[in-house]
């Protein structure tokens, strides 16, 4: 019984695998080299939107250092690897030796069908957004943006050819804390899926078959080119990152999500 942990390179990754080697399961931690956690803004914004660029991302690894620590990855075998090396003949072979129960991803590029054939249980990602209505790139942006703080959250679901398509397997959704900005919402939603991924893995170890839920066409792909930098006006300018607070105060509608669960 063993897992293969496929992830990015920033605190949060390093956060869950932490989580994951915990569980006495983890054999192999991959690791994609992500873009840089705090990336220079364009040189085609104007000063403004160049301040609130640069605060955006410094709160975002504040934040993300404040929740998750230093990144610090748990002491396993770990390959670290490039977006073109994710599908390499190494991958593959690691995969094949190592997930016998799990292979499970977060933060990474998409596996291809035949890195994937290599995992012979449960497939699993670990998505930072509520699929259906979020799936796809930056998706614990755009409920904030789109004035729906509740609905920041994870799912894990089965990995697939289709882009946070595959059948749910497990939601939840962050707690809302007064006085909470957007990259703290971000944060406890991570946490929570902390908190709740060791059951996770006992059932992958337990079960062969786990229910899922399909997952349907009806919400949005987001795509990491649909954000531009102007969208942190309405966050920052406009509702001076307090988005949980005007919710918590009946100031935005009310709609919350709809949670498959297995516990």
């Amino acid at each position: 019984m063993s897992i293969v942990f496929i992830c990015g390179s920033h605190p949060r990754h390093a956060y869950i695998a932490k989580v994951l080697a915990e569980t006495g399961y983890l054999k192999h931690l991959i690791i994609e080299t992500r873009e840089e956690h705090v990336p220079s803004p364009p040189d085609s914004l104007s000063e403004e939107l160049k301040v609130l660029f640069n605060h955006h991302f410094r709160e975002r690894s504040r934040v993300e250092t404040l929740f998750f620590g230093k990144t610090v990855w748990p002491n396993v075998p770990i390959t670290k690897v490039t977006k073109n090396e994710l599908d390499s003949a190494q991958v593959k072979e690691i995969i094949a030796k190592h997930a016998t129960t799990l292979l499970i991803s977060y933060g990474c590029h998409k596996l291809s069908t035949d890195t994937l054939s290599n995992a012979t249980k449960h497939k699993w990602n670990c998505h930072g957004g509520l699929s259906p209505w979020y799936k796809g790139a930056i998706t614990h942006f755009w409920p904030s943006y789109l004035l729906e703080p509740q609905m920041t959250g994870m799912t894990v679901h089965k990995l697939t050819q289709e882009l946070d398509g595959g059948e749910i397997i497990h939601q939840c959704v962050s707690p809302l804390v007064r006085g909470d900005t957007l990259h703290k919402l971000a944060a406890r939603a991570v946490v929570e899926l902390s908190k709740e991924l060791p059951q996770l893995v006992k059932l992958a170890i337990e079960k062969e078959e786990i229910p899922s839920k399909v997952n349907n066409s009806s919400g949005m792909l987001w795509r990491s080119a649909q954000w531009y930098p102007h969208h942190l006006e309405v966050i920052y300018k406009h509702f001076e990152d307090k988005i949980v607070d005007a919710y918590l105060d009946n100031k935005l509608i009310n709609k919350e999500p709809e949670l498959f669960r297995q516990f």
